[in-house]
């Protein structure tokens, strides 16, 4: 054992296993939901974050979008260039910035996102319905602190701020009409 690290490696690889054990189980179970979530609407997961994306970062280039949607470049780019050919994303180039592409939702896109948060659906998501004894228990949902920082440490503060902003966004935009999503403000969506 290294004198600077009073870890053992035991302690180490347990660590990283339930991590990476607990991460894989519940994306399993995440994605499940959201492909079945999504399905209708004619998209797959990484075009749907990236619709997400769009209207959270307003004009993000694309590599704001794979750092905040946890892809490579290339991934970003291309499931990005297939929601333009399809409508709902256009592509265009800053006058100060040449060099980066910057992604915009189009009104079409608005439409398909609005449609998709519209039509989610909590009793299809498995860690939604996992997640209630909790609520039921203390009142709240699990608020995520130490995986926060975990992932902070990881990612950077920026990408966490950027979380944390989108979530915001996201709750000053929308509102509960009896058990449906709807925009609080049609003219808000850029």
């Amino acid at each position: 054992m290294d004198q600077n690290n009073t870890y053992s490696i035991v302690q180490s690889i347990m660590f990283s296993h339930k991590v990476a054990q607990l991460s894989k189980a519940l994306w399993k179970s995440v994605e499940k939901d959201w492909q079945n979530w999504i399905k209708p609407f004619d998209l797959n997961i990484n075009e749907h974050h990236i619709l997400w994306l769009s209207y959270n970062l307003e004009g993000a280039s694309i590599s704001d979008i794979a750092q905040f949607g946890v892809m490579h470049v290339s991934t970003a780019f291309n499931f990005s260039k297939k929601l333009e050919e399809r409508g709902y994303l256009s592509f265009s180039k800053k006058e100060d910035d040449k060099r980066n592409t910057y992604v915009y939702l189009t009104k079409q896109g608005e439409e398909l996102l609005l449609k998709t948060l519209e039509q989610y659906n909590p009793s299809t998501y498995s860690i939604y319905g996992g997640a209630l004894p909790i609520k039921d228990l203390y009142g709240k949902f699990p608020e995520f602190s130490e995986l926060i920082s975990i992932v902070r440490h990881v990612y950077g503060p920026e990408f966490i701020q950027t979380f944390e902003q989108s979530m915001e966004k996201f709750e000053q935009d929308f509102t509960d009409d009896k058990g449906t999503l709807k925009l609080k403000a049609p003219a808000g969506m850029k």
